[in-house]
């Protein structure tokens, strides 16, 4: 067998896959060692690091084994194995490379094996991050080196340990997002940066950059990681402002690795926090560090802040959260309520997610309600205990959203008449309005299709399937319709 058939088989592989994916996952893989034994052979990838092992295995493990079975004309089997550190120590966690045995691939884990998939794959961080001081924060967020004084470096990383990739619910509303950041804790510094989440609150913006920072920690412990809300920022420019060190702020944030910063939309107005939020934004990306920021809307959204600075925003990866779908809200309810120890019946996780459908915050709102309305009554967990548990948030929802306030809101929002929602005029800039009111209302009401276009001037239900069906296909790829339908769902929830 030839010894060139690594590769061989990262040649095919990079005219296989997309660019994007060959060159963050396969292309920094060190050569591989090629064991032939006769009728079959095995080759072992040695990588830097459990998150890149797990994320190969999940992902790749399929297709780079029938690459190179197909090469070498002979069954290859693919060992992986953490590369050993200077020093014999070894990169990741301790158990599954135990005393430098290769982690094998099992078939049973592999899901598919196109390889080309980027939906969210498993990672290995869940509990890796150590909680060692108050508050549930991590310490050592960043590492003292020779020359660098204690007083002028962030002593902790702010992350809290229990916001990792696992403890995440994956689904399509955050896929896009989930996937990014994946990327860039395996591989910081390099691609989608800076790194732009934007949604409405209580969606996991937040959670999801804290995944990143305990990801990328238990990978390198010594990295310097820092999370702050924009709030925390604007204090420590107006705090050094006075005292006139600013050289203590630089040295604060233009030395770290990983900068995570919430909720940039509270810069606005303030010149010297942008000023100095430029200054260590270009720092941070002249040396390679990777900054992840959140907002409340699109960088081009973004009021009162210095144009360069949203340019510059927008010059890496901007991703949005969505509102998580149905079948989202009843994981993440499920999954939330395992967590608590008291496991919800499937039908009560559909009836409660059927009735909140804002964002994650409230669904736990809502769980929390339930979970002590059964633990005070005694009384298990079913449809009439949730009903009567969250009667008082059923009501105001009752209320507050109906197809006749959807279609005025929309109606005010597109400038035309509520009359042309349910009339039978066609042009685009009434039928485009009153699919998106259609839409809103089989999202944020229980009318059923037929009910829904009765309230439309008696269109058949077919009609309503399909402006549905058209508005959530494109409002996965149009930005601008996403944030038009996102401010009008806000402003209907009041």
């Amino acid at each position: 067998m030839r010894s060139d058939l690594w590769q061989r088989g990262c040649e095919r592989l990079a005219s296989e896959l997309p660019d994007q994916q060959f060159n963050t996952w396969i292309r920094p893989l060190p050569d591989a060692d090629v064991a032939d034994n006769g009728e079959a052979a095995v080759v072992t990838v040695r990588v830097p690091n459990r998150f890149k092992l797990d994320w190969i295995r999940n992902q790749y493990a399929g297709r780079i084994e029938a690459v190179l079975s197909e090469l070498a004309g002979k069954p290859v089997r693919l060992d992986v194995t953490l590369a050993q550190r200077d020093g014999g120590g070894r990169t990741g966690d301790a158990a599954p490379a135990a005393a430098g045995r290769p982690v094998h691939f099992n078939a049973a884990l592999r899901g598919s094996t196109s390889g080309a998939a980027l939906a969210p794959g498993a990672n290995g961080h869940a509990g890796n991050a150590r909680d060692d001081n108050e508050g549930g924060g991590v310490a050592n967020g960043v590492a003292y080196h020779a020359g660098n004084s204690p007083a002028t470096l962030p002593s902790r990383s702010r992350l809290n340990p229990a916001l990792t990739f696992d403890t995440l619910v994956p689904g399509r509303a955050n896929q896009m997002a989930r996937t990014a950041a994946l990327h860039v804790a395996g591989s910081p510094g390099l691609m989608y940066n800076p790194l732009f989440i934007y949604g409405g609150v209580g969606l996991g913006k937040t959670h999801l950059i804290h995944a990143v920072g305990n990801a990328l920690l238990a990978d390198r412990p010594d990295a310097r990681i820092l999370y702050l809300h924009a709030e925390q920022f604007i204090t420590d420019v107006v705090k050094n402002y006075q005292r006139k060190t600013f050289d203590e702020l630089k040295a604060k944030y233009h030395s770290l690795d990983l900068l995570l910063i919430d909720d940039v939309q509270f810069f606005a107005g303030k010149e010297r926090t942008q000023e100095e939020f430029f200054n260590a934004f270009e720092a941070l990306l002249a040396k390679r560090a990777h900054i992840i920021m959140t907002s409340d809307t699109y960088p081009k959204g973004l009021v009162d802040i210095d144009e360069r600075l949203t340019s510059r925003f927008d010059a890496g990866l901007t991703v949005a959260i969505e509102p998580p779908e149905l079948e989202m809200r009843v994981a993440i309810l499920m999954k939330k309520a395992d967590q608590e120890a008291t496991p919800m019946p499937e039908d009560v996780a559909f009836f409660v997610a059927k009735n909140v459908r804002a964002n994650v915050r409230e669904l736990e709102g809502a769980l929390r309600k339930i979970l002590a309305y059964s633990r005070f009554s005694h009384k298990e967990i079913n449809i009439a205990l949730a009903r009567e548990a969250l009667k008082d948030l059923l009501s105001i929802q009752n209320r507050q959203v109906g197809v006749e306030n959807i279609q005025k809101t929309v109606a005010d929002f597109y400038k035309i008449k509520v009359a042309d929602m349910y009339s039978k005029k066609r042009p685009a800039s009434i039928a485009r309005p009153r699919q998106i009111a259609m839409y809103i209302a089989k999202e944020m009401t229980q009318k059923s299709l037929p009910e829904i276009g009765e309230l439309f001037g008696g269109r058949d239900h077919t009609t309503v399937l399909h402006a549905v069906r058209k508005i959530a296909a494109e409002r996965q790829k149009n930005t601008d319709l996403n944030h038009q339908l996102h401010v009008l769902e806000q402003t209907l929830k009041g």
